[in-house]
């Protein structure tokens, strides 16, 4: 037996966000950015409440401000616009506050929009917070908002994304359907991203988000964070983590990860802090290890980060 969830609606296609009708008095969760790029006036939105101070790899600490400073405020829904940092945050926030929420991505590898998972830092460590609670009541994919996206914001969403469905697919929480889900959105994004095919690019993440949301990323995701928490971007942090995670697993798609990090050509990784500190950190991250497809020791994990780091 297993269970599936995703979002009641997902909507997908070019222009879609600018012709769909909004509540009024919504809340508006982004980032500092959203205005000046002329995301809220292709909203078309009318009367709402915004906070736009969401940060790269949001705090919880964020999450309580929204919901202390919007708790008495009379609005209808909660829109998640942005990245997967400000998506985290919205569904996070509308879950604690019982409102609708609405997620649209602007960037396309956290499959954010389709997951019931938020990531936020708790005492400057990243944890993730799984909640059914926390799924889109109304998921909206705009290929849009990649057309201007700056080539390093593309490369890092890319491989997040690649890195997520390439795990979830051999996760030990998998079933045929996230599996066939998985590999479908690996396939997409391989080619998308070996021809810079954008749509593909943008299609690709979203069936990512779909299967890896209901299997769980394994060793590469937990290796990842030390080195988020040192302030490497998470995409660019992945390519080195989850690549060595594959190679430890035996993972079918590590060759082909492998060309992609190269394709996309990242530069090296390194973690400053004292690496069986940071093993025991990572061994405590039982979310993702637990459905590891091979047992994982901390010496294991020292052993890895060594590689990483030389």
């Amino acid at each position: 037996m297993f269970k599936i969830t995703q979002p009641p609606v997902i909507i997908f296609g070019k222009h879609s966000v600018r012709d769909y009708s909004f509540p009024e008095n919504c809340l508006i969760v982004t980032s500092k950015g959203a205005s000046p790029r002329g995301w809220l006036e292709y909203l078309k939105l009318n009367n709402y409440n915004i906070f736009d101070k969401v940060e790269p790899n949001p705090s919880f600490q964020t999450a309580e401000t929204i919901i202390s400073e919007f708790r008495n405020s009379n609005f209808s829904s909660v829109i998640g616009l942005g990245g997967g940092s400000s998506m985290d945050i919205a569904k996070f926030v509308a879950n604690k506050l019982d409102k609708f929420k609405i997620l649209i991505p602007t960037t396309f590898g956290s499959g954010s929009e389709v997951t019931k998972i938020s990531v936020l830092k708790v005492n400057g460590m990243k944890k993730s917070f799984h909640d059914d609670k926390q799924l889109a009541d109304v998921a909206i994919v705009d290929s849009h908002f990649i057309e201007d996206s700056p080539l390093e914001i593309i490369r890092n969403s890319a491989i997040d994304a690649a890195a997520q469905c390439s795990e979830g697919y051999d996760s030990k929480n998998g079933n045929p359907l996230t599996k066939f889900l998985c590999n479908h959105a690996f396939e997409l994004l391989e080619e998308g991203i070996m021809k810079m095919d954008k749509e593909k690019i943008v299609f690709g993440s979203l069936i990512s988000g779909l299967g890896f949301g209901n299997s769980s990323t394994t060793l590469g995701h937990a290796l990842s964070y030390v080195f988020s928490n040192e302030g490497c971007n998470h995409g660019h942090a992945l390519a080195f983590t989850t690549l060595i995670a594959h190679k430890f697993n035996s993972s079918v798609y590590a060759e082909r990860f492998e060309k992609i990090v190269k394709k996309l050509d990242f530069q090296k990784i390194h973690l400053n802090q004292n690496l069986d500190n940071a093993a025991k950190i990572i061994f405590s991250d039982r979310k993702h290890l637990d459905n590891n497809p091979r047992t994982v020791t901390e010496k294991n994990i020292v052993d890895l980060l060594k590689s990483i780091n030389s």
